[in-house]
């Protein structure tokens, strides 16, 4: 990584796994540290890419086919990418980025079944996104994931894809952090918010110098 240059902390896992409410809380240890920190997420993030998140979550599961969804998020983080993380980085900012390329190589490319290899030809060789520092990956029964959601009035579209497409966008994500063991932070999201937050900032300590 290029010197004094920032870190890019995604966070990722499947529905109501609580990644936007870690997210903060790790930004909130960061700050404390003295680090410098961009919150963002995926899809959105710049007017373009929020514009792109509206016609992605909303409306009927079937409103757009797999490949469909791999182009408008292309295209949205692309934008993101060049207005937000990038200028970010450059200054020495931390971003940590609620949903990233995982989200799409397991959404789209695994349970969306267009194949892992495809979606990481487009998101690598054409587009040449930056991959992640760290990638936290937030796992959690299905159910338990679609009943937070349910209860929180936040559903998308992406719930309506039914039980069986979450189990594959669960296994997704298990198998990217099985491939990629020094990338990817497993952290059982089944317990009680502030036992998560606290594997995650003594991780993100250690891996990277900061102070407990």
């Amino acid at each position: 990584m290029e010197r004094n240059r920032g870190r890019l902390v995604t966070f990722e896992g499947g529905e109501g796994t609580g990644k936007t409410t870690q997210l903060e809380r790790l930004a909130t240890f960061l700050e404390a540290r003295g680090v410098s920190v961009v919150r963002t997420r995926e899809p959105g993030g710049t007017q373009g890419a929020e514009a792109i998140r509206a016609l992605l979550l909303d409306g009927a599961a079937d409103r757009w086919s797999a490949r469909s969804e791999l182009l408008l998020f292309a295209a949205a983080r692309q934008d993101h990418l060049e207005k937000v993380i990038e200028p970010a980085l450059a200054a020495g900012s931390w971003v940590l980025c609620d949903r990233y390329l995982d989200s799409t190589r397991v959404y789209q490319g695994i349970a969306g079944e267009l194949g892992l290899a495809f979606v990481d030809h487009l998101q690598s060789t054409v587009l040449g996104f930056r991959l992640p520092d760290l990638t936290v990956l937030l796992d959690l029964p299905v159910e338990h994931g679609l009943a937070r959601r349910s209860r929180d009035g936040r559903a998308t579209r992406f719930e309506q894809k039914g039980t069986s497409f979450h189990e594959r966008v669960r296994e997704g994500f298990l198998e990217l952090a099985r491939r990629e063991p020094e990338r990817f932070l497993l952290v059982d999201a089944d317990r009680a918010v502030d036992a998560v937050a606290a594997e995650i900032a003594r991780t993100v300590a250690a891996r990277f110098g900061l102070p407990p």
